[in-house]
């Protein structure tokens, strides 16, 4: 049901790299989503390229506009189109005149800032989403992120872990920081028939993540031969694509473990009523979506105790140390060996995310937020 505005607010504005499958891409179209049905007119800026969150916006009526930033053949900045892209940036902001410009991760967070200065932008907001990444602790990095966080009036983080890296390393002032959890849409709660899994009858385990680094693939692959050489084989299934593909695929070549790589999957609701467990062994995170939707299909999770992740699974989850193949293993058989546990940690998980991750939070706490926001510019 399409509800009244309760605020002042009329025009908000965010700037994200590209709308591709990433927990970023699909927080901020939630958002926008959100946003727009209150009667809020929204524009999204995309600096590099689409995805596949592009129509849903279009469909919700948000208007969707590529700036064109883009690389040389040889991978480096194009340095003629990024200009021409900021500069489109701002004179579209000129023309829109949002009152708030929420720019989302490193790129969004760079350009955004002086961006909005010379467009006149009152409210700058800027979104933080991960902790431990290595490259956000880099000087040169850092130095970056101090002198946009003098031009940003706010920064959202979506995990007091990720709150409290940005206070403690980037050296955001505590008042200049919120933290907003991630949101689910209701049909995330909803029952699904269980996949079809070809050729096993083994325990599944089930890996929702890009195929990158951070998610810690090589580790998950380790526990699966760990797991062999016990005697309890079982069949893991990674859902998602990446760079790392060819290199993991490689890794688990010639060995005995089940390991499937299905690629990018339209049905992860159906292969979370399939799994036995659902993994991640992430090295880093922010607030984990697909842990998020696991806890709302009632899973039992064995996950690594990085960023926010112990703040969705503290008593509702099996937390194990990241890089650890052998702490993973273990919280994977704890999980089958025992039903009555698995199935306590499901229905924990699932009751916690109806109260804390419902999707009208997260827009009521970012409406309040630019509320607030505006009205402290305003009396400057």
């Amino acid at each position: 049901m399409r509800r009244r505005d309760r605020s002042a607010l009329r025009r908000v504005a965010f700037l994200i790299g590209h709308l591709g499958r990433g927990g970023a891409e699909a927080q901020i179209s939630l958002l926008a989503q959100g946003l727009s049905g209150r009667g809020i007119e929204v524009h999204m800026f995309l600096i590099s390229k689409s995805g596949p969150h592009e129509a849903a916006l279009r469909d919700a009526g948000i208007e969707v506009h590529h700036l064109g930033f883009g690389r040389t053949s040889s991978g480096s900045a194009d340095l003629v189109r990024c200009l021409r892209g900021f500069a489109r940036l701002i004179r579209s902001l000129r023309h829109i005149r949002p009152e708030v410009l929420h720019a989302y991760l490193f790129e969004g967070r760079m350009l955004g800032p002086p961006a909005a200065w010379l467009a006149g932008v009152p409210v700058m907001v800027a979104g933080r989403r991960n902790a431990g990444e290595p490259e956000q602790r880099h000087r040169r990095v850092l130095v970056l992120e101090r002198a946009m966080t003098r031009l940003t009036d706010h920064v959202v983080t979506n995990a007091v872990a990720v709150a409290e890296e940005a206070r403690t390393i980037t050296r955001i002032p505590a008042g200049k920081l919120s933290v907003i959890y991630n949101g689910l849409r209701a049909s995330a709660f909803e029952r699904a028939e269980p996949a079809s899994i070809e050729d096993t009858e083994l325990p599944v385990a089930l890996c929702v993540a890009r195929l990158a680094p951070q998610k810690g693939h090589d580790v998950l692959i380790e526990a699966a031969s760990r797991l062999l050489q016990r005697g309890r084989p079982c069949t893991f299934l990674l859902a998602g694509e990446g760079r790392e593909r060819h290199r993991l695929e490689e890794l688990v070549r010639g060995s005995r473990v089940d390991v499937r790589f299905l690629g990018d999957r339209t049905d992860v609701k159906a292969l979370l009523a399939r799994a036995d467990v659902v993994v991640l062994p992430s090295l880093w995170e922010g607030l984990s979506n697909a842990v998020m939707e696991a806890m709302a299909a009632g899973r039992p999770i064995v996950a690594t105790a990085v960023g926010g992740t112990p703040e969705l699974l503290d008593g509702r989850g099996v937390l194990i140390p990241a890089s650890d193949a052998e702490a993973l293993a273990d919280g994977i058989v704890r999980v089958l060996d025992d039903p009555d546990l698995a199935a306590c940690l499901g229905r924990e998980a699932r009751a916690w995310a109806r109260e804390h991750l419902d999707v009208d939070v997260l827009v009521d706490q970012h409406i309040n937020l630019y509320q607030w926001l505006a009205r402290i510019r305003k009396d400057y």
